[in-house]
């Protein structure tokens, strides 16, 4: 009465996983048929790049920088880049906010002092080694 029962649970799990890795096989080769010139796109390997020619059934060639195109399987194609967002590029037209901040004054011990006022000499660290095991100092 347990073995069937403990046979049930274990093949659950491998069913659902199975089909899981037939849809997301199902998804990349849609994803792969679909390519056009313009695409930008990323190998499985990391490398970005924008699709030059996808006339070939097997094979896909890729534009990396200004001039070089290189011919991928289809296969390798992970994935299709999508470009950012418009108010991605709205933020980055703004003048970026300056935060005016009283400067911090090292005491050459590893800790820092603000209790000085920032007219003060700043004291160089010691360059001395110690009986530390990677030569820096110690606080």
């Amino acid at each position: 009465m347990l073995f069937p029962l403990l046979i049930l649970v274990l093949f659950i799990p491998i069913f659902l996983s199975g089909r899981r890795q037939k849809r997301q096989m199902q998804e990349r080769q849609s994803l792969q048929s679909s390519l056009e010139p313009g695409d930008v796109v990323m190998t499985t390997s990391g490398l970005r790049g924008t699709v030059v020619d996808a006339s070939y059934e097997e094979t896909i060639d890729i534009e990396i920088a200004d001039g070089i195109v290189t011919t991928w399987i289809r296969a390798a194609i992970l994935e299709r880049v999508t470009p950012p967002a418009d108010d991605a590029t709205a933020d980055a037209d703004e003048e970026p906010v300056v935060v005016d901040a009283e400067p911090v004054v090292g005491t050459g011990t590893g800790k820092v002092d603000t209790t000085k006022s920032s007219t003060a000499e700043v004291e160089s660290p010691s360059l001395q080694k110690d009986d530390s095991t990677n030569g820096s100092t110690r606080g």
